[in-house]
């Protein structure tokens, strides 16, 4: 197995290992319940972590993560088309009419 993926918290592991399942490649979340025992484990090893399984979609995997880091780290603002209401530029649909943006 191959880690590929530091989660901030176990939602954005499974929306990464979500993306991966999309895409054909197996993995999985490890120390998904680690957070409850920080300050008795190290720090480092208390957040969630995504792995694969094969290393022959580790390339594949790792620009599936850098994809999903970029679109993280989009500040802009998008209006929607429909109704008009602001979504962050991230977003692929409207939050309020559910259009796409």
């Amino acid at each position: 197995m191959f880690r590929i993926y530091g989660a901030a918290d176990l939602q954005d592991a499974h929306i990464v290992l979500g993306m991966l399942h999309q895409a054909g490649i197996e993995a999985r979340v490890l120390n998904e319940h680690a957070r409850g025992g920080l300050g008795d484990i190290p720090f480092g090893e208390a957040y969630p972590e995504v792995w694969i399984e094969n290393e022959r979609d580790l390339e594949r995997a790792l620009g599936i993560v850098r994809a999903y880091e970029a679109r993280q780290e989009d500040t802009r603002t998008l209006v929607c088309p429909a109704c008009g209401e602001e979504s962050p530029g991230n977003f692929d649909q409207c939050w309020k009419c559910g259009a796409k943006l």
